[in-house]
C-alpha cells in the first residue's frame, strides 16, 4: 500500500476529513486533533495495513514509522487541506473544540509537549551533525595513531565533516530560539536573535565590565558566553513572547514594524544579560552536577544502579508523555560534556522490548498463537532498528507483564552502557541504527549493551510469563 492509499484509509477510519481539526507528526507518529473522538473505530484503525499501532493520548497518535509519518502529514495537507495548526479564519466551533481538547492536558504534560515540539523538528539535523562529528573525530584519532596518512585528501575530508557537524551544533542556541518562538507565539526571527545573543563574544566583554567574569576559571563566571545554554534561551524566548505582545498592543500600527522589535529586543537583551543567563546558568550547572553524579560517576556501583534504573523506567516515561522533558538534558550534556551519555542508556529500553518479544514469539509458536506470531514477525525488525512502538502497543503492553519484564531486562544493558561510559555525539532513533551516533570509542560498547539488553529482556520475560498468558492473547 502506498502512502496515498494509507492516508485515505486512515482518514476514512477517523470519520472523514471533516472530523480532523489539525495534524502534526513526530519521528514515527502521525498526530491528529479530532472534532469527535467517539466516531473513531480504533480497532479498525489498528487493522489498516501500514498502521503499526495507535496511541490514545491528548491527541490520537497513529504509528506509521520513520519518514512515512512526515510524508503522510504532507498528503493530509495537500490532498485533504488539513492544517498543521489552527489557522485564522477556521470555523470557530472547530477552534473551540480543539482548545477544549487541549485543556484536558495537565500543565506538566502540556509543558513537556511544548518542549518536544521545540526539538523534534531539529532531530534530523541533530542526527546528521552527530554522525558528521563522529566520523571527523574518527579520522582525527586514526591520523594521530598513524593508521591514516595526513594527506590533503584526509585533511579535507576531516575538515568538511567537522564543518557540517559544527555548522549546526555550534549554533544550536539559534535554532532553539527560532523554534521556541514558533511555539510561544513570538516572532521567530527575534527568537533566533535572542538565541544568538547568548553565544556572542561580546557577552564576555560585558561580563568583565560589570565584574561578573572569573578570569581564572571562566566556566565559574556569573556571566559568560553560552551561560545558561538552551535552558536560558527557552526561558528567554518565553518571556520575549509576553513582552512582544504587550508592546505591540500599545504601539500604533504605523510604527509597529520598527518600534516593537527594537524595544522588545532592547528589554530582552538587558534581561538576558543581567537576569536570565546568570539564573539559568545556576540551574544548568545544578543539572550538570546532578547528571554527572548519575551518569558520569567514577563510582562503579552508582553507575550500575543508575544505568539499570534509567533504562528500566524509560518506557513507562514514554507512555506517560514525560520523555520530552529529557531532550533539554541531552542538549545540556552535549553543550557541557561534549557528548551525551544519557541517550545510550535510555536506548537500551527498546532493546529490552526486542528480547521480550523474541521470548513471547517462541511461546506463541509453542501455543500455536498464529496472530501473535504474525504481529511480532512484522514488528520485530522495526524494533531492532529502534522503532519500538509496534512492539510496545502490539505485543508487550497488551500482555501487561512483558512490558515490565522488558524494562527489567533492559536495565542490564543500561547498567553495562553506563559502566562503560558510552557517549553519543547526538540523539535520535535507538537500536542498531544509533551505532553511528555513538562516539568512535563507544560504538562497540554500545552494541554489546544492546546484546545484553536483548538477552536480559528475553530471559526475564521467558521465566516470568506463562505459556497460558500468551495463548490467551488474541
Amino acid at each position: 500500500m502506498n502512502n496515498q492509499d494509507l492516508v485515505k484509509k486512515i482518514v476514512q477510519k477517523l470519520g472523514g476529513k471533516e472530523n480532523i481539526l489539525a495534524a502534526s507528526n513526530c519521528m514515527t507518529r502521525l498526530r491528529v486533533d479530532l472534532k469527535d473522538d467517539s466516531i473513531v473505530n480504533i480497532k479498525d484503525l489498528k487493522a489498516v495495513e501500514g498502521v503499526m499501532g495507535v496511541v490514545e493520548d491528548e491527541t490520537l497518535q497513529i504509528v506509521v514509522g520513520p519518514g512515512k509519518a512526515k510524508k503522510c502529514l504532507d498528503i493530509l495537507k495537500s490532498d485533504y487541506n488539513i492544517s498543521s495548526d489552527l489557522e485564522v479564519g477556521d470555523d470557530w466551533e472547530k477552534n473551540k473544540a480543539a482548545v477544549k481538547s487541549g485543556q484536558k492536558q495537565s500543565k506538566l504534560k502540556r509543558g513537556l509537549k511544548t518542549i518536544g515540539k521545540i526539538f523534534i523538528p531539529l532531530i534530523p539535523a541533530i542526527i546528521a551533525a552527530g554522525i558528521f562529528n563522529g566520523f571527523a573525530g574518527l579520522i582525527t584519532n586514526l591520523q594521530n595513531t598513524g593508521s591514516l596518512p595526513t594527506t590533503d585528501f584526509w585533511n579535507f575530508t576531516q575538515l568538511l565533516l567537522s564543518l557540517l557537524g559544527g555548522s549546526f551544533l555550534g549554533y544550536l542556541a539559534i535554532f532553539t530560539g527560532i523554534n521556541a518562538a514558533k511555539q510561544f507565539g513570538a516572532t521567530e526571527g527575534l527568537g533566533g536573535m535572542l538565541g544568538a545573543l547568548t553565544i556572542m563574544s561580546q557577552i564576555t566583554e560585558i561580563s568583565q565590565i560589570f565584574g561578573m567574569y572569573d578570569a581564572e576559571v571562566p566556566l565559574n563566571s556569573i556571566l559568560t558566553t553560552g551561560k545558561g545554554g538552551i535552558i536560558g534561551v527557552i526561558i528567554g524566548v518565553y518571556i520575549l513572547s509576553i513582552i512582544e505582545k504587550k508592546i505591540r498592543k500599545s504601539i500604533p500600527d504605523v510604527l509597529d514594524l520598527i518600534v516593537t522589535p527594537v524595544v522588545t529586543m532592547l528589554i530582552m537583551a538587558l534581561g538576558m544579560i543581567f537576569v536570565i543567563m546568570p539564573l539559568s546558568g545556576v540551574l544548568s550547572d545544578w543539572l550538570v552536577g546532578a547528571l554527572t553524579l548519575l551518569v558520569a560517576s567514577e563510582n562503579p556501583i552508582i553507575s550500575v544502579i543508575s544505568g539499570y534504573v534509567l533504562a528500566a523506567v524509560f518506557l513507562p516515561m514514554v507512555l506517560l508523555g514525560l520523555h520530552h522533558g529529557l531532550i533539554p538534558l541531552y542538549a545540556i550534556q552535549l553543550e557541557n560534556m561534549g557528548g551525551v551519555s544519557l541517550f545510550p542508556v535510555l536506548a537500551m529500553a527498546g532493546a529490552g522490548q526486542v528480547g521480550a518479544a523474541i521470548a513471547i514469539y517462541l511461546k506463541a509458536k509453542k501455543t500455536n498463537n498464529m496472530k501473535l506470531k504474525q504481529i511480532i514477525s512484522g514488528a520485530l525488525p522495526a524494533g531492532i532498528l529502534g522503532i519500538g512502538e509496534p512492539l510496545i502497543y502490539g505485543v508487550t503492553l497488551p500482555l501487561g507483564k512483558p512490558f515490565i519484564t522488558a524494562g527489567l531486562g533492559a536495565g542490564f544493558g543500561g547498567a553495562f552502557v553506563m559502566l562503560q561510559n558510552v557517549m553519543a555525539g547526538a540523539w535520535g532513533p535507538s537500536g542498531i541504527t544509533a551505532i553511528p551516533l555513538m562516539q568512535p570509542g563507544s560504538m562497540l560498547s554500545y552494541f554489546i549493551g544492546l546484546v545484553i539488553a536483548y538477552i536480559g529482556g528475553f530471559v526475564v520475560t521467558h521465566f516470568f510469563i506463562k505459556d497460558e498468558e500468551v495463548a490467551q492473547l488474541q
